[in-house]
């Protein structure tokens, strides 16, 4: 039987193993970097960035707190934000003199990431910066100051690894393309 996300993949992107080896990459060197800061928390941006978080944390070996985000820019059915950015649900620890990382599935306009970013710095931590799996720098509206990247990528409709289609297929080990085609014509 065929996987039901399959009509919509064009090509994988980002396969498994290069996700998972990345990852590793990345919490080794926020290990080190925070190493004897202080307090490290985590702020994963909801609903992407769970599975990207999940993984990420397993490789920190500092102890660390996390926190969840959710916002809401896009809709379903919508491949861009609309630039009007929502908090839906707000963090629950205070973030002040604490070392804060987002954790983000993914970079676009960057108009989200800075409206987050403002939005804790006022709550004035110890640092803030950003850690996000993917980036399109071709579509970057708004500087945006990345700490830690996983991969720089085209500028494709992308879903998989916590990136929905339509609120679906999340939960894929993978990245992939969107056949453009097979998903416009569910849209009919």
């Amino acid at each position: 039987m065929e996987p039901a996300y399959q009509p919509y993949l064009a090509r994988v992107l980002l396969d498994e193993a290069t996700l998972q080896a990345r990852i590793a990459e990345l919490g080794t060197q926020i290990s080190t970097d925070y190493q004897g800061q202080g307090e490290l928390i985590l702020v994963c941006i909801l609903k992407g960035g769970v599975l990207f978080m999940c993984d990420l944390m397993r490789h920190i070996t500092l102890p660390h707190t996390i926190e969840f985000m959710a916002v809401s820019s896009y809709g379903v059915g919508k491949r861009e934000s609309s630039g009007h950015v929502r908090i839906l649900m707000d963090l629950a620890l205070d973030i002040r003199d604490k070392h804060v990382l987002i954790v983000e599935d993914i970079i676009d306009s960057g108009h989200t990431l800075a409206y987050i970013t403002r939005q804790l710095e006022a709550r004035r931590p110890s640092s803030l910066g950003i850690c996000t799996l993917l980036s399109k720098p071709s579509r970057r509206e708004i500087d945006i100051t990345i700490k830690y990247l996983g991969f720089e990528i085209p500028n494709e409709f992308v879903f998989g690894y916590g990136l929905d289609l339509d609120e679906k297929f999340r939960n894929l080990p993978f990245v992939g393309i969107v056949n453009l085609e097979a998903y416009r014509g569910t849209k009919g």
